[in-house]
């Protein structure tokens, strides 16, 4: 027999973690061409995307960013919880 579960699951809100990087950069006075060039960018769009949320940064991106700011991936990327039913045996 199986019974269906309601869980909170985690899921990355990309326009809070846009808004993190944004005062991130505030706080440490990097600006985007800063950062830019730190991560070796020849353009700003994916910056600017992850700023505005349209995107999150890749994992070796997150990893340059934790070093850059002196934080850990888990202060940068900020998270929401959605519904997810779950079937589980009994």
């Amino acid at each position: 027999m199986s019974c269906i579960a309601n869980l909170l699951r985690p899921v990355p809100d990309l326009m809070a973690t846009g808004r993190k990087i944004k005062s991130l950069m505030d706080a440490s006075g990097i600006s985007t061409r800063d950062l830019q060039e730190l991560l070796g960018f020849e353009y700003p769009q994916a910056i600017y995307a992850w700023l505005n949320g349209r995107n999150l940064p890749t994992v070796d991106n997150l990893l340059a960013l934790a070093q850059i700011f002196d934080v850990t991936i888990d202060e940068i990327v900020q998270r929401k919880f959605v519904k997810a039913e779950a079937a589980l045996s009994a």
